[in-house]
């Protein structure tokens, strides 16, 4: 496979094979990649065949979430939740004028503190968040509370913020969150390290059963296609699981520490980092099956019939680690406005007026 280097300077030192940024073409598709340890929200954009990646600055960013109508997307950092709304109407004006084809600003942050939020989801409305320090999952629902314990595992027994399972990843399912994953089915502070390499769990939300046992350090459960999906992060693998019985299958063996995950039709992306031998990640099955030097961080394309990478995105410098990502369909160049950028100071949008006779949506610039 050919080795293509990036097509502009970056921060970022990165390698893709020559067919990273055809497949992001054939899909009319983006990605949106969080990397906590970089601090950055990313866009990972195509055009003509180059690749260009969009560098955005949040303190540890975390879990990502777009909205079904695309109207929104939502980035978990270290004590906030930020809410980026779509501006259509901002993207043509941007420079170089006509090149992006979506804009999200930031419009709000709800203060949550050090909650350790994780995944988060939008769903009925509301935000979901994976809240880990409280062993949870919480909502945003008042502006007059930092959260709203919605569900936590039976086998917590109160509300503390100590990380008692870990509890990391949801998935949701006809308008509701269904499944989540935790690291060990523990009631004690900090106790599911014992059991890291192989005490995750994948639970049902609604009937509260652990629906497979037996993972290592497991993260990002999605229901695709009817299909539950896990990344069986410690090991490298995506699996499939049957609900009712239990049983995994290993749908692709990967080369890092896998944590993201995403669709695209028969297209599965998936978040890759490296691990950090001395610290949490020593000791799992993936630093025993590939060295150092085998181990990547970034984004691995798989194909879901036959389990194989068909393109790949690998950081070389300036990024180790992967915690989330989404597929931005239908955005084939979008832009996030930050907030170092000028650029954010002339962009107001407001609801017509009454009295005003344009019917359009009027932007003030300066």
């Amino acid at each position: 496979m050919t080795i293509t280097e990036p097509s502009e300077p970056s921060p970022f030192r990165y390698l893709h094979s020559a067919n990273f940024p055809a497949l992001l073409e054939q899909l009319g598709s983006s990605l949106a990649v969080t990397t906590y340890q970089a601090g950055k929200l990313m866009l990972v954009r195509s055009a003509s065949g180059a690749l260009s990646t969009l560098l955005r600055s949040f303190e540890k960013p975390m879990g990502l979430a777009l909205a079904s109508d695309r109207e929104r997307l939502v980035v978990g950092t270290r004590r906030m939740v930020w809410t980026l709304r779509a501006a259509p109407e901002i993207a043509p004006q941007l420079e170089p004028v006509g090149r992006h084809d979506a804009c999200f600003v930031p419009r709000a942050a709800h203060v949550t503190g050090d909650i350790q939020g994780h995944e988060l989801a939008l769903v009925g409305g509301r935000t979901w968040i994976v809240n880990t320090a409280f062993s949870c999952l919480c909502t945003l629902d008042d502006e007059r509370f930092t959260f709203v314990p919605q569900w936590k595992p039976r086998f917590i027994d109160r509300l503390a913020g100590e990380d008692r399972c870990h509890l990391n990843g949801l998935a949701v399912e006809d308008g509701k969150v269904a499944y989540v994953t935790a690291m060990g089915e523990t009631n004690t502070a900090q106790g599911w390290r014992e059991h890291k390499t192989d005490g995750g769990v994948v639970l049902d939300v609604d009937s509260g059963e652990v629906v497979t046992r037996g993972l290592c350090m497991p993260h990002s459960p999605r229901v695709h296609d009817r299909q539950l999906f896990v990344l069986d992060s410690g090991r490298g693998l995506l699996c499939t699981i049957d609900e009712r019985s239990g049983r995994r299958t290993t749908v692709a063996a990967l080369p890092g520490y896998a944590r993201g995950l995403a669709f695209a039709g028969r297209i599965a992306f998936v978040g890759l980092s490296k691990i950090r031998e001395k610290d949490l990640f020593g000791g799992l099955p993936i630093a025993a099956s590939h060295g150092e030097e085998q181990r990547k961080c970034g984004v691995a394309a798989v194909d879901l019939r036959s389990g194989q990478v068909i393109a790949f995105l690998w950081f070389e410098a300036g990024c180790t680690e992967i915690f989330d990502l989404q597929v931005l369909p239908g955005m084939r160049w979008p832009t996030v406005v930050g907030f170092q950028d000028e650029t954010l100071d002339g962009i107001m949008v407001a609801p017509r007026a009454a009295w005003l006779p344009d019917p359009k949506l009027p932007v003030v610039k300066p």
